[in-house]
């Protein structure tokens, strides 16, 4: 184990090292507790950079795996009781196919957090191991791995762990103020992906229900494994949970899911910004109404008649009892209302 992390176990001293010299060259003191403190926040940093994209699409995964719950319950519930071969294979074929179609890999959710484990038990070997007894490796030398295990914060070396602090009260007070506070920012970071980047919907589901108990499971399994961890490595848990939930809250606010609280809070501020109409039928305060120079659509399935348009003044209606005339003044109906004969003779001639 020891010789697979080596490479990863360099690669953490080396990054440790360089911000430590870039920070006692701007005048931090070389065996202060926070300079070494701050190297590990720098790798921090120099990590989750290198994570972005991952995050991203961890990010989107989360949220298509929740989205999908529905389709997937009816999967499941097609397929339900048959456990033959090719009842499991179609099973099989029809979720892929349903991850496909979504975009959707349950791969992309958890990769971040994979990838982070290694970098993770490295950091803890260094400090646990080369730091403690003051080993070198690679950048960190003998004298600088003494000089960050005599280096400490708040009366607590970087090193030291709850169980082996002894009576060392303070370093059994800073190891419960950071287990709280990265179980806070868990807490926080999970409950802010399923409230607010989750439309209703989507929470109605065995997924979701499983979400919602890792948030209260989580907090428990910090406490009973971080007291085992130095305080460097609380640390550095404490600052990633904390730069997730920053990049996250971002994310979120830039690209929420469809239906989700957060997509109609970034649909609020473009309205307040002018850059959406108030609504979709209120335009400038003003309901859209039809034009009168603009005829109404018919309705749907009934044809529209041609309108003749008028190309001259219509001529103004004749005094009430006499006929209307014609082209050449001669009425066209008899007051009778029955239609002239133009060929006959009018009686008396």
């Amino acid at each position: 184990m020891g010789k697979l992390l080596y490479p990863l176990e360099y690669a953490v001293a080396w990054i440790m090292v360089n911000f430590h010299s870039a920070l006692t060259a701007i005048g931090l003191p070389s065996a202060s507790g926070w300079t070494w403190a701050l190297s590990i926040v720098g790798l921090v940093v120099v990590i989750r950079i290198i994570l972005i994209p991952l995050f991203v699409k961890q990010i989107k995964a989360s949220r298509g795996l929740q989205l999908i719950q529905p389709e997937m319950q009816k999967i499941q519930k097609k397929y339900k009781g048959k456990t033959d071969p090719e009842s499991r294979q179609a099973m099989t074929q029809e979720t892929m196919a349903l991850y496909k179609e979504s975009g959707t890999n349950p791969l992309a959710s958890c990769l971040p957090i994979l990838l982070q484990a290694p970098i993770f038990f490295a950091l803890f070997r260094v400090l646990n191991q080369y730091v403690r007894n003051s080993e070198p490796i690679g950048p960190l030398t003998a004298q600088l791995a003494s000089e960050a295990d005599n280096s400490s914060i708040f009366g607590a070396t970087l090193s030291s762990t709850f169980m082996s602090s002894g009576s060392n009260l303070n370093v059994k007070i800073i190891t419960v103020v950071l287990i709280i506070l990265m179980s806070a920012s868990t807490f926080t970071t999970q409950r802010q992906l399923m409230m607010k980047n989750m439309p209703a919907s989507a929470l109605d589901n065995p997924f979701a229900k499983q979400q919602k108990l890792l948030l209260y499971v989580l907090p428990l399994v910090f406490a009973v494994s971080g007291v085992n961890f130095p305080i460097g490595v609380l640390l550095y848990w404490l600052t990633t949970n904390v730069w997730s939930m920053g990049q996250q809250f971002y994310v979120i606010r830039r690209m929420p899911a469809p239906g989700s609280p957060a997509e109609q809070a970034l649909l609020e501020r473009k309205r307040r910004r002018g850059k959406l109409p108030a609504s979709d039928d209120v335009v400038a305060g003003e309901l859209a109404e039809p034009s009168e120079e603009t005829p109404s659509a018919p309705a749907s399935g009934q044809r529209q008649q041609p309108r003749r348009q008028n190309r001259g003044k219509r001529p103004s209606r004749p005094a009430s009892g006499s006929s209307p005339a014609g082209p050449a003044g001669k009425p066209t109906t008899k007051p009778s209302g029955k239609p002239a004969n133009p060929g006959s003779t009018p009686p008396g001639r």
